[in-house]
């Protein structure tokens, strides 16, 4: 099944590459891609359990979906993500 996340705190090529990296080592989960300028993430996954465990994966990098808390402790692993993504 495919899937589309619009996703918080998402900010540049850095968020983008550790995002399709962290994603794409879940299991039953594939053919990831970003939309920086629409803040979205596209992937396919093959049950409903694997939809949610990408929501709480994206809220442990720091990207929550929309509708989800972004509170400061979210915005910064974000910051963080994004650096780990950039040295990569």
């Amino acid at each position: 099944m495919k899937a589309t996340l619009y996703i918080q705190n998402l900010k540049c090529v850095g968020c983008e590459a550790t995002i399709i990296d962290k994603l794409s080592r879940l299991k039953n989960i594939t053919e990831v891609s970003i939309s920086i300028i629409d803040a979205k993430v596209d992937f396919e996954y093959e049950a409903k359990k694997d939809l949610e465990i990408v929501k709480k994966e994206l809220s442990k990098l720091g990207y929550p979906p929309f509708g989800e808390k972004n509170n400061l402790t979210k915005k910064v692993k974000s910051y963080v993500s994004c650096a780990v993504g950039r040295i990569k």
